[in-house]
């Protein structure tokens, strides 16, 4: 299927690992120019911008100046047609919600809301321009599946969930369609590396990192985590003018995790 995404700009955030990495090498295999905005360009991203497709601006996404600078340099490649907001962090609370400081509160509405409504806000105007585009954010499971574990992360979702929601009925008539995307665990580091989730509840349970992983692999129907290259798959379907009266929307990739309707 040819989801007609050649020659178009991308501003893809947490693009150096994960989800993003995985987004951003799948637009380039669109033919799509990625510029793509993480604190670091990590060890895979470099391979990526050898043939120019991938523009790397190293940037602080929880401050109000990352998000334009970002936006901005896709605006010198003549705008933006295509945003992914997917930068995002998780740190599970085995202690509970008392061990949960308001610095803590700060750093995750910073990084898991903040980041996605200033960098949606910069790139707006360049949408405008081009005559429209596509926003998909990359949410969570536990926007609407809480959990005290991951307590400011969850109530940060949720925002975001919330937030995409409303502005998709301000922009449709504009031709910007706004959706998100709800996965479940996605075999990332941020699930499986050092200080992860698995290594994290692990330890304070007193069990093995994989054995925390395979107990949330279990909870799916499907018995495995989301690989980020499905994740991906989605987003660019999304982005893409094949999903075209599709806006508002929130699609979960969980492996039949939450079995509610």
């Amino acid at each position: 299927m040819d989801l007609h995404l050649g020659g178009k700009v991308a501003v893809v955030t947490g693009a150096s690992k994960g989800i993003g990495l995985a987004v951003t090498r799948a637009l380039v295999g669109e033919g799509v120019t990625v510029v793509a905005g993480a604190r670091a360009a990590g060890p895979d991203l470099p391979a990526l911008m050898a043939d120019g497709r991938v523009v790397f601006v190293p940037v602080d996404l929880t401050t109000p100046a990352g998000p334009v600078e970002l936006v901005a340099g896709a605006a010198a490649l003549g705008g933006v047609d295509i945003l992914i907001n997917n930068a995002g962090a998780v740190t599970p609370r085995p202690d509970g919600f008392a061990s949960v400081s308001d610095e803590d509160w700060d750093q995750s509405i910073a990084l898991t809301l903040m980041a996605a409504v200033r960098t949606t806000r910069a790139a707006l105007p360049e949408m405008t321009r081009r005559g429209g585009g596509s926003i998909v954010t990359i949410s969570s499971v536990n926007a609407y599946l809480p959990d005290p574990l991951v307590i400011d992360y969850s109530a940060a979702k949720a925002a975001l969930t919330n937030f995409s929601k409303s502005l998709s009925k301000q922009l449709g008539h504009a031709g910007i369609r706004v959706n998100t995307i709800s996965p479940g665990p996605v075999e990332t580091a941020l699930w499986l590396g050092d200080h992860g989730v698995a290594q994290t509840v692990a330890q304070a349970a007193g069990m093995k990192p994989g054995d925390v992983a395979a107990n949330a692999a279990a909870a799916a129907v499907t018995g495995r985590f989301t690989r980020p290259e499905e994740v991906a798959d989605l987003a660019l379907l999304l982005a893409s003018d094949r999903t075209g009266n599709v806006t508002g929307a929130d699609f979960s990739i969980d492996g039949g995790l939450v079995q509610t309707l």
